[in-house]
């Protein structure tokens, strides 16, 4: 369970140096007026982004500091949220530190690191509901009432939710792919023509894999065609001679007259032997060599023309690999790729059709599905206004009533909306609705959202009585209330602590009260007193118990400590909680 633990505060107001010790359940602060109980809401306020005013800060000092431990749940999104803003925990907890400067200056720190004021704002939204006569927060908020409605209401709204949800999600990203296909209709059409005018270069050429290679060794091999053929005919002749001259002597005849000589004793040793088969070896070689040069001079082309036509050829590969790649072989690969886009590209027609037809399903499915998610919180709303009207019955509101305006908002055109009930509607992810919780004070007024239509100790009474009715459905952990008490006594009074300890079964429950009858159903009783100087120190707030709580509960029944009147009514109040806790 998540538990803000202690503050510590130092001079805030008529605070010097204190620390406020909290814990789980129902904790009442009291003190006489003037005392400094209200400086507990201030510093909350302040260790939850509140608003930072030099004036709160106590005369001659140059700063007020509020710094709070907070007992963090695992896996709690406030910690996680804290974590991802480098802050550490310390074994669980999260300390948090808020300073004002006399100046105005005001910093935030948070797990010993410092942060902006706003990420503890941001925090305290899943932390602290505060309500008090200057200060509301949390189910204020229409975003919040609507979310809490929807906990309230249950597996009602979570299933036509969740659906709704999913579809949500879907139509925004056939929306978002369906606008690109047509806001970027010139460009893609652009990109196409680019795409069909390469293609059609590339066919028209019909390159070969490796063409270039080939082509480029031709070209090599026919420009230097007098220069080869003249010099394998020179070889030639010196390998096989010169028919022009028969005088001549070649290689060969002296090569076959050398391997004749050494094969005429081969028979009188071994080692010449073996050269004279290597003679034999090398005359076979010398007339395979003298063989090919004679078919080399008979084959090579020496036309001019071809070597034209191969250049004019290459010129023309040239061209594409100029554009599209850095040989044939890119070419060729560049041309699937742009076969493949066009394909795509020339498919957005249809894919156009396909979306817009999701499209408008899809907004069908969010119309039927919205519709069945009003229904479901305009049927929790009644229960919820007969429950929490029931309970400002018992907190001296009688003719008090709440109830809630479930609403939609017109949308400026079809596109930008969902039909619901023959009309065009805007939509979000939770829904067509628009939730705001409403109150009547009394008979004959007109409902007016509830931070409007009570006064600052109605308006707490009232956010009592809905914390009650949404306990254990909103998920904040910790819930401070300053005079909530404001203008009710006796009965009221009594119900308005048994509601208090009620809500604290479920949560934390700060309340800065002056009524006995609040008072003495809190599991813990601090008690603020100001010293002679009228300061308020850090003995100054202490923990009540026992004889020491009867004391301060007479003091607030009759002025009088040690009136035996008052410590009976005292001891009587403390056992009729008691007897109603068990």
């Amino acid at each position: 369970m998540t538990v803000l633990e202690e503050m510590r505060i130092r001079s805030l107001g008529v605070i010097d140096d204190a620390v406020v010790e909290l814990s789980p359940g129902f904790t009442a602060v009291t003190g006489e007026t003037g005392a400094g109980k209200t400086m507990v809401v201030t510093s909350l306020g302040l260790l939850l982004g509140g608003r930072a005013d030099p004036a709160l800060v106590r005369i001659g000092a140059k700063s007020a500091v509020v710094e709070g431990r907070l007992a963090l749940s695992a896996g709690d999104p406030a910690a996680v949220r804290a974590e991802e803003a480098g802050a550490e925990l310390d074994e669980g907890a999260l300390l948090i530190s808020r300073t004002v400067s006399a100046e105005g200056r005001s910093r935030a720190h948070l797990g010993g690191r410092s942060v902006p004021v706003g990420l503890l704002a941001e925090l305290a939204d899943d932390l602290v509901a505060v309500h008090g006569q200057t200060d509301q927060q949390g189910l204020l908020r229409p975003a919040r009432q609507r979310g809490a409605l929807d906990r309230y209401a249950g597996d009602a709204v979570a299933g036509p939710q969740a659906a709704y949800t999913a579809a949500y999600v879907r139509l925004r990203a056939v929306s978002t792919e369906l606008e690109e296909l047509t806001t970027r209709a010139r460009e893609r059409a652009q990109e196409a023509d680019l795409l069909r005018f390469g293609l059609n270069e590339i066919a028209a050429i019909e390159p070969r894999a490796g063409e270039d290679t080939e082509l480029a060794a031709e070209a090599e091999r026919l420009g230097h065609a007098e220069a080869l053929a003249s010099a394998a005919a020179l070889a030639h002749a010196a390998l096989a001679g010169d028919p022009e001259d028969p005088e001549g002597v070649d290689a060969t005849t002296l090569v076959a007259g050398a391997g004749r000589a050494l094969s005429a004793v081969r028979a009188h040793d071994a080692a010449l032997a073996g050269l004279a088969d290597r003679m034999g070896e090398i005359s076979i070689l010398l007339a395979d060599v003298a063989g090919e040069l004679a078919g080399y001079a008979d084959n090579l082309d020496a036309d001019p023309l071809r070597l034209a036509a191969v250049e004019e050829r290459r010129a023309a590969l040239t061209g594409l690999t100029r554009k599209y790649g850095e040989d044939i072989t890119a070419v060729l690969a560049w041309a699937e790729r742009g076969a493949a886009r066009l394909t795509e590209l020339e498919s957005d027609d249809d894919r156009i059709e396909e979306l817009t037809a999701e499209r408008d399903r899809l907004r069908s499915e969010l119309s039927q599905l919205a519709r069945a998610l009003t229904d479901a919180r305009t049927e929790a709303a009644a229960r919820f206004a007969d429950a929490v009207t029931a309970e400002l019955a018992s907190l001296a509101m009688p003719h008090a009533r709440v109830s809630f305006d479930i609403r939609q908002t017109e949308a400026a055109d079809e596109a930008s909306g969902v039909e619901v009930g023959g009309r065009w509607v805007g939509y979000g992810p939770h829904g067509v609705d628009e939730v705001e919780l409403l109150l009547a004070p009394h008979p004959g007024a007109q409902p007016r959202p509830i931070a409007k239509g009570a006064s600052g100790g109605e308006l707490s009474r009232v956010m009592l009585a809905v914390e009650v009715v949404f306990a254990g459905s909103d998920p904040v952990p910790t819930y401070l209330f300053d005079e909530v008490d404001a203008g009710v006594g006796g009965k009221a009074a009594v119900e308005v602590g048994r509601r208090l300890a009620e809500l604290a079964r479920s949560a934390q429950v700060v309340v800065v009260t002056h009524l006995p009858q609040v008072a003495a159903f809190a599991d813990r009783q601090l008690l603020v007193e100001k010293t002679n100087d009228g300061s308020v120190t850090r003995s100054g707030v202490t923990v009540l118990e026992g004889e020491d709580r009867v004391r301060e509960l007479s003091r607030m029944l009759a002025g009088q400590e040690d009136s035996e009147t008052a410590r009976a009514h005292a001891e009587e109040l403390l056992a009729t909680a008691r007897g109603a806790a068990g």
